[in-house]
């Protein structure tokens, strides 16, 4: 196995004095070196081929014995040096101070057909900033990440990628719901790729602690490497790379937005410089349309990351990195423009969204006003948002009364023909069809068009948690079966029918599908 390693970060920049791996305060640095744990009895479950293709790794040496021991944190590449990175990061709103790579280990760049991609472990053990953890994770985590990380990539979602995910054959003890009831896990580790895991959080830490020098460092650093079309480091080009990294995250939360994703915990460390989704933590999918859910019981009393505030938290977090960059710029007239750039775009970006999503393909006046009453009707019983939205495609726009009929297997709840529900519904059907009047494609075409859009299969939380029961009992194949699905998450796989359908009511409460926590 011959990696092109090239790496970049833990030579450019800062490194923490001190090489001895313990908890503690890291300063003036960007990163501390760190040997992965050696686990007790590895083994490989999964693999994804496209992403050891864009490394340059061959299907049969991921089968070999260097690959898992490589990519479970057993053995170091050669001429490489692991390393955790330092970051601070704003937590539900409030400054945390320094956080870090507590459980994620880096361990070399490759470059491979000109792509740059960081390869890190999440689980392979204890760090300097780790704080009262273990630096591990379970299976039941992992098989999330895993599984997440690759269907995002295909739905078409700016994101973090997985290569690989194995059991570390050790148990690790884990408190699910933060209740008091601990109980041993199986231990698992998920190779995560990604060009970079910079985070907001990694600017935050210098400005905060005022090293404005070690801001600056970092801030070229990722300027030279990832965004090199802006030119030479000057305060002009801070605010292009800004103005670039606010325009990225507004189309990454759109995306999240067009096909239900709830990220669950969108604190400032958990943003990439990149406009990546990263950390699949607590995450979960919309199923019945909710503005309000959110899947994470950590934030389940004041929602501030539920589906419909999400736009506004990363504008929230983007007013952080702001004040983070500010002193290399002394200046805030730039920062507030982009950022006030960034409410107006999101604005008719979302509306241009959502047009997409039900088949118009041109601008009238009035389309805020029945996207609107869409969403509203959509909140008046439970819908299922994937389902809906996938089935709108068969509306016949010379046939509104036949409208319900098209999506009423999208309601949890069967509806009285009567109810004043499917009346509202009507109506909206019969203004939708006068509004399709003036788009020139036929049904079946707007059909094709639709269907590009809106997924016919996403990872519902149920169908995840299938996944996690099945390997605690060492079947793997719902991974696989699970894996292969999401490759196509717009075709229609009549053969995988099963997997297009409404939340089971065995799972409306069950933990791990309408309860997550952040513990992994």
């Amino acid at each position: 196995m011959k990696l092109h390693i090239q790496d970049t970060f833990n030579k450019e920049l800062p490194a923490d004095s001190i090489t001895s791996n313990y908890v503690r305060q890291v300063e003036k640095a960007c990163y501390s070196l760190v040997t992965p744990q050696k686990t007790a009895n590895p083994k490989i479950l999964h693999v994804s081929p496209e992403m050891a293709e864009n490394l340059g790794i061959s299907i049969a040496e991921t089968q070999s014995e260097l690959f898992q021991n490589i990519f479970t944190g057993n053995e170091v590449l050669p001429n490489t040096q692991p390393y955790a990175m330092c970051y601070g990061g704003h937590q539900f709103g409030h400054w945390a101070g320094q956080l870090g790579d507590g459980r994620a280990i880096n361990l070399a760049e490759v470059v491979h057909n000109h792509q740059r991609w960081a390869i890190q472990l999440k689980g392979a053990g204890k760090t300097p900033y780790s704080r009262t953890a273990d630096g591990l994770a379970v299976l039941r985590s992992s098989i999330r990440e895993y599984l997440c990380s690759e269907a995002m990539f295909h739905l078409g979602v700016p994101t973090t990628r997985a290569l690989s995910l194995a059991l570390s054959g050790d148990q690790v003890l884990r408190d699910i719901l933060y209740n008091g009831n601990p109980a041993y896990e199986k231990g698992a580790i998920v190779s995560r790729i990604a060009p970079s895991f910079l985070r907001f959080g990694n600017y935050q830490i210098f400005a905060s602690r005022q090293d404005y020098e070690n801001l600056k460092i970092l801030v070229d650093y990722t300027i030279k490497h990832f965004y090199a079309e802006l030119g030479n480091p000057s305060k002009g080009t801070y605010l292009k790379f800004f103005q670039e990294v606010s325009n990225r995250s507004l189309d990454m939360v759109l995306h999240w937005q067009r096909v239900g994703f709830v990220h669950g915990v969108m604190n400032t460390d958990n943003m990439s410089i990149l406009g990546l989704t990263i950390d699949y933590g607590p995450y979960g999918w919309l199923e019945g349309y909710d503005y309000g859910w959110t899947p994470n019981t950590t934030d389940a009393q004041n929602k501030r990351y539920r589906y419909g505030k999400q736009p506004e938290m990363v504008l929230w977090n983007l007013y952080q990195l702001a004040n983070a960059i500010y002193p290399l710029i002394e200046e805030t007239a730039g920062l507030e423009a982009i950022l006030e750039d960034y409410k107006t775009k999101y604005e008719s970006k979302y509306l241009a969204m959502m047009r997409s999503k039900i088949g118009l393909f041109t601008q009238r006046e009035n389309d805020a006003a029945l996207i609107q009453e869409l969403e509203e009707n959509l909140h008046r019983t439970e819908t299922d948002m994937t389902i809906f939205f996938r089935n709108l495609s068969r509306f016949e726009k010379d046939n509104p009364d036949h409208g319900f009929l098209d999506i009423q297997d999208a309601f949890y709840d069967s509806l009285d023909q009567k109810s004043e529900i499917i009346q509202i519904w009507n109506n909206w059907f019969h203004q939708y069809s006068k509004r399709l009047s003036f788009e020139k494609e036929t049904d079946s075409e707007r059909a094709i068009q639709i269907n590009l859009i809106n997924p016919k299969y996403v990872l519902r939380n149920y169908m995840a948690q299938l996944a996690i029961e099945a390997a605690d009992k060492e079947d793997y194949s719902v991974i696989d079966e699970l894996f292969q699905l999401l490759k196509n998450p717009y075709a229609e796989q009549p053969e995988h029918e099963k997997w297009f359908a409404k939340r089971p009511e065995w799972a409306r409460n069950k933990v791990g599908c309408s309860m997550l926590s952040c513990s992994s």
